[in-house]
């Protein structure tokens, strides 16, 4: 496989915080992709929100399925780009793992709760899950992933700290914490694939929450004539094959807007590249900017878009209910096991008990994090008698 000089080569990974025998079959990021894919918080994802309840609908988007479409995306550019598109997946595979149930619901109520004990975040949640919480090998905790992916994990919105290293009492706990023992430099820029997994979130969310907002009658067919992106490809497919099916018409406008969006990151990014003429990942990483980016034109217009869905989906009264009614859910579920040790379901209650006062708070929270949605509401309905909203309501059965 032909890589460009300043893309993550395997070959050249810092390695793993426990050594370990190479594959003989596949890459450190084939491998990592691998372990991501067989965590037990990958299946989880299944039944976690990412805008609407889970159960709302089959064809709604969740978390994983939502990951698998950004590791599509991901891959498709960074091929284009000579990068290392296993890396690219992993990452993209990776970035939604920390996710509580319900969402940016569900992780408000824990940055609430633990606001005495470090906040929670779900990207340092992630961090969290792939280097202590899964509990699969002998030899360690967590996936023990390459530095490379740690790093793209970690700075999925860009570096954590000031170039000179400034703002680490802001840290997340985890972030806090693991690099205390493992430097991923987060004063610096990501990998050029991390970036790519992370621009490849953007055009994945952007496009299918228009759908989802679509299929949940949030908005109308003929709003696409008014949203940003949307109303060109809208009016091309209107000229080319005029008022056909409902279905049809969404996703031949909706995939011409993705594609737009790939384009535009691919020649944006080659300019970028070509500008900053990078000799190695390092260039990469010490570069003042990202050099993965939507250009000029087009990132305004991704930016109004989800302007736009933020003012129309995100904030729709039923949106904002049920979201209410999740956070409460969360809170509930933390305070309860906080205050009551003997709630919390075995083995995790053993578990929890035979740690210290001062350890307990954040793996109960842990705990709570790694619900989904399903598994939440009927943890709440088993501890007390008032489960909000019937929209969240599923059998005890």
């Amino acid at each position: 496989m032909h890589r460009a000089v300043f893309a993550s080569h395997p070959d050249c990974s810092r390695g793993r915080l426990i050594e370990e025998a190479p594959s003989p079959t596949r890459s450190p990021f084939q491998r990592d992709r691998d372990r991501i894919i067989h965590s037990t918080a990958f299946r989880r994802m299944k039944f976690k929100t990412q805008v609407f309840i889970a159960h709302e609908g089959d064809h709604y988007r969740t978390r994983l399925t939502h990951s698998l479409e950004v590791a599509q995306i991901a891959r498709s550019i960074a091929r284009v780009l000579a990068l290392d598109e296993d890396l690219a997946e992993a990452l993209a595979l990776a970035h939604d793992l920390g996710h509580p149930p319900f969402g940016h619901a569900g992780e408000r109520a824990l940055d609430l709760a633990m606001a005495g004990e470090g906040g929670f975040d779900h990207n340092a949640q992630s961090l969290r899950i792939v280097t202590y919480l899964e509990r699969r090998y002998a030899a360690f905790d967590g996936l023990n992933l390459s530095w490379e992916v740690l790093e793209g994990i970690a700075k999925h919105n860009g570096p954590l700290l000031s170039p000179n290293g400034g703002g680490a009492a802001a840290l997340p706990h985890a972030f806090r914490i693991y690099s205390g023992m493992h430097d991923l430099e987060l004063h610096t820029h990501a990998s050029a694939e991390a970036q790519v997994a992370a621009i490849a979130d953007d055009i994945a969310y952007i496009t299918h929450d228009v759908d989802d907002a679509l299929r949940a009658g949030f908005l109308v067919i003929d709003d696409l004539q008014d949203l940003p992106l949307c109303n060109a490809s809208f009016e091309e497919v209107m000229r080319l094959h005029g008022r056909i099916e409902d279905t049809r018409l969404i996703h031949e406008t909706l995939r011409r807007v993705m594609t737009r969006m790939i384009e535009d990151v691919v020649f944006e990014s080659k300019r970028r590249l070509q500008a900053v003429a990078p000799r190695s990942v390092l260039d990469i990483r010490v570069y003042e900017d990202q050099v993965i980016a939507f250009s000029g034109s087009v990132g305004p217009l991704a930016a109004s878009l989800k302007a736009a869905l933020f003012k129309r989906v995100y904030r729709h009264d039923r949106i904002m209910a049920v979201m209410g009614d999740a956070e409460r859910i969360v809170r509930d579920l933390y305070l309860g096991y906080s205050e009551d040790n003997e709630a919390i379901p075995e083995p995790n209650r053993t578990a929890i008990k035979a740690l210290s006062p001062e350890r307990r708070p954040r793996h109960i929270c842990d705990f709570v994090a790694g619900m989904t949605d399903r598994y939440a509401i009927l943890e709440h309905g088993r501890l007390f008698d008032d489960t909000p909203g019937a929209s969240l309501s599923f059998s005890k059965a």
